[in-house]
């Protein structure tokens, strides 16, 4: 069918709606200097801080690119660098008690707006979609 919107795209669009209601609740709080290229990185920094050059490989990005979203993060206080105490000469961005803030409020947000699509789809299909989108992990996320 050519009018039909391929898997995708499909798959992208309920993310487009849930990451701009994050946004939307990070910008309510108080955080409205956060933007989405900021969150590809800062959402995939470890517990104990992650290096620049592994950041960039998991938000599919350039080192350059990294390291740019990277300062500004810092400078907005979400982020800093610390040495890492496996290596003398590398650095760990860690996040910093500004980005801690912003944790619970994405949280909040994401809850919301799952519970409203399972309220939507109904607690099966809902269960049946995670199944289905986890099992596609295998596939396609290098990381999982």
């Amino acid at each position: 069918m050519p009018d039909e919107l391929n898997l995708g795209l499909l798959l992208f669009i309920p993310y487009r709606a849930l990451e701009s209601r994050v946004f939307e609740a990070l910008a309510a709080a108080g955080f409205d200097d956060f933007t989405p290229a900021q969150a590809r990185v800062f959402q995939r920094i470890g517990r104990n801080g992650t290096r620049l050059t592994e950041l960039a490989d998991q938000a599919q990005v350039t080192k350059q690119t990294a390291g740019f979203l990277v300062d500004q993060l810092e400078r907005a206080g979400y982020v800093r660098r610390t040495p890492d105490p496996t290596d003398a000469r590398a650095r760990l961005v860690q996040i910093a008690d500004r980005g801690r803030r912003t944790i619970p409020v994405a949280a909040a947000a994401v809850a919301e707006v799952e519970a409203e699509w399972v309220a939507h789809l109904g607690t099966t299909r809902a269960r049946q979609l995670r199944e289905a989108l986890t099992s596609l992990r295998e596939i396609t996320d290098p990381y999982a």
